[in-house]
């Protein structure tokens, strides 16, 4: 994709496919950028008729498929932009959020807008980082500066 840079394109089927001349998301080192992500289905069936909660937990979900495809999860989610048709459902966005993302808290930014393609009500887009890998030693370890908590 770029040359001598580590980036990666993201492809999962676990999310929509990209519609057009870009990729689901991108990594680059251990950052991850998902693409706007719509309330369509993983096997690409359009859902713009659906309920605003259908078309938001739709778009939540394949947003942290994305995550999840590149090596993070909804806890390393570091921020997030949401485009809303108007501003009527955004106190629901904030539960059905609320609900899916649990204890995690990223920055957030919410854009009402007039329309969005298709007809839908709700598009998604996000920053996250890779999960660390866990640690397999045993006990702990002071940190090279001597300090420990």
């Amino acid at each position: 994709m770029s040359q001598g840079l580590d980036v990666a394109p993201i492809s999962t089927d676990g999310a929509a496919p990209a519609g057009g001349h870009y990729s689901q998301g991108v990594r680059h080192g251990d950052l991850i950028y998902v693409s706007g992500q719509l309330p369509i289905a993983p096997d690409g069936t359009h859902h713009a008729d659906a309920d605003f909660d259908r078309q938001a937990r739709l778009a939540i979900r394949n947003m942290i498929a994305v995550v999840e495809a590149a090596g993070g999860n909804a806890a390393t989610l570091l921020k997030v932009t949401v485009y809303l048709v108007g501003v009527a459902n955004w106190p629901r966005f904030n539960a059905i959020y609320a609900e899916m993302l649990g204890d995690a808290r990223p920055a957030r930014s919410v854009v009402p807008v007039p329309e969005l393609h298709y007809g839908y009500l709700v598009e998604i887009d996000a920053i996250a980082v890779r999960a660390a890998a866990p640690h397999h030693g045993a006990g702990t370890s002071t940190p090279s500066n001597g300090w420990s908590p």
